[in-house]
């Protein structure tokens, strides 16, 4: 008897053990759930941050340097931060980075996209990063014809073209709705810089785009001109994919801090500066020069610019900033030839006949990199270049009594966007008193730099389109 009852207990204890395991197991709820990879550590994962990018000056394009742009080199910083390489896709048109964002799955549209009402409803976008205006921008042929529009009614009967699926054409479309007589075409098939080109061209009467892009194309299509602002500021923004919200606050976190250091500044100037010295009559006779003088001269700056380590279209530049590629050029100052050298800097520099064009440009270039040498180290990059040509138009004693004064004035003294809002201030008496070498016409070297790479620019684009 005694043994059944020990039986029963040892069975009973047994069985309530296997169901009290069997119940816990059956309810068990994993303390750490394994969550799902974000936008954001994938990229990091995989070690590669893929964007859709514009083909075009102000978002991407392959340079004289390889990949560059205003929004390729603003996500490359990006990436850089991240530690992973930016893969680019380009595309054409915006439609066809439209297209792309409806259906991929890359991390970035890189396409100079505003954020309009309808985009903001379908797409996720980033932070913004550029404000522009769209302008109407006319072929100057109009103002032959008297015919040049100053707003909206004054498009009627003209031959207006815009991309399709561009916010210009939600612009225009909203117009026409609103009662104007608007002779309009869409297309997709070119960008915004091919319909300028064809309005420069008298192809086309008119045509849309932002403020940056008229700004950055106007050097290259000099027979158009802005007639009128057509909307209110808008932003430029990334699109993102939905519900990357990781990624988001990564990217605001990022630009914010890029912006307070300055770089945003710094890069906005290197990509828009020169466009506020512009002038329709010196680019026109800039590009007749380019075919009837620059031929003759071109195996000299090519040979310099090897000789020195110098890119010879910006050599070729510094020369005509100075003489207009005239080797018989003369100032009411004395200086003569092809880079205008003193009779001094001459001498010191082995050159025995200034207005023998190779002798000047071998002389010049040899004088530029002296110049970059006595630039002081901590200044990098262009920077440096451009500290050493302000050098060579104002001297490097007002060089570094600029990078004095604008140490004290609380500005970056080794970075040309800000010495250039510090070099004008040489002509105001309350600062060169101060100052080890004095006055100076501290504007000068700021039109002059902005002017060299203006016409590099120039070059680059003209020749690389002939060639």
């Amino acid at each position: 008897m005694k043994y059944n009852q020990n039986l029963f207990l040892i069975v009973f204890f047994a069985l309530s053990f296997f169901l009290f395991g069997w119940f816990s197991h059956s309810r068990y709820i994993p303390v750490h759930k394994i969550e799902k990879k974000t936008c954001l550590s994938k990229i990091k994962e995989d070690k590669q941050l893929k964007a859709v990018m514009l083909n075009a000056p102000t978002t991407y394009y392959i340079g004289v340097n390889g990949e560059q742009g205003f929004e390729y080199d603003l996500l490359k910083n990006y990436a850089d931060r991240l530690g992973v390489d930016l893969n680019v896709t380009a595309v054409n048109t915006v439609s066809e980075a439209i297209e792309i964002a409806k259906q991929s799955d890359m991390h970035i549209i890189s396409a100079s996209l505003t954020k309009t009402a309808s985009r903001v409803q379908e797409f996720n976008f980033g932070p913004s990063y550029f404000e522009v205006q769209q302008q109407v921008v006319c072929s100057r042929n109009l103002i032959q014809k008297q015919v040049f529009p100053r707003d909206a009614e004054g498009l009627a009967g003209l031959n207006i073209k815009v991309g399709e699926g561009t916010s210009y054409s939600d612009t225009v479309r909203a117009l026409i709705k609103d009662g104007f007589d608007i002779n309009v075409t869409y297309t997709s098939a070119y960008s915004t810089e091919e319909l300028l080109e064809q309005v420069s061209e008298n192809i086309i009467d008119c045509t849309i785009a932002d403020s940056n892009i008229y700004a950055l194309n106007l050097r290259y299509y000099p027979d158009m001109e802005m007639a009128f602002t057509i909307s209110e500021r808008e932003q430029l923004a990334w699109i993102l994919p939905k519900g990357a919200k990781n990624l988001e606050a990564d990217m605001y976190a990022w630009l914010n801090e890029y912006t307070q250091q300055g770089k945003m500044a710094e890069l906005k100037d290197h990509y828009y500066s020169n466009v506020h010295y512009f002038n329709y009559y010196d680019y026109k006779m800039f590009y007749k020069r380019i075919e009837d003088r620059l031929p003759k001269y071109q195996k000299y700056f090519v040979d310099a610019g090897e000789k020195y380590e110098i890119p010879w279209k910006l050599l070729a530049a510094i020369a005509y900033q100075e003489s207009h590629w005239n080797p018989n050029a003369k100032s009411f100052t004395g200086v003569r030839g092809m880079m205008m050298l003193t009779t001094q800097t001459a001498k010191l520099l082995g050159i025995k006949n200034r207005v023998d064009a190779k002798q000047s440009i071998i002389g010049g270039t040899r004088h530029i990199k002296q110049m970059i040498k006595f630039v002081p180290q901590e200044i990098e990059g262009e920077n440096r270049l451009k500290f050493a040509l302000a050098a060579y138009n104002i001297g490097m004693g007002h060089v570094l009594d600029a990078q004095k004064l604008a140490k004290r004035l609380g500005y970056n003294q080794n970075i040309w966007s800000d010495l250039k809002q510090v070099l004008p201030l040489l002509s105001k008496k309350k600062y060169y008193q101060t100052l080890k070498y004095g006055y100076a016409r501290g504007e000068e070297p700021v039109k002059y730099v902005e002017s060299i790479y203006d016409y590099r620019d120039i070059l680059e684009n003209h020749l690389d389109n002939t060639e």
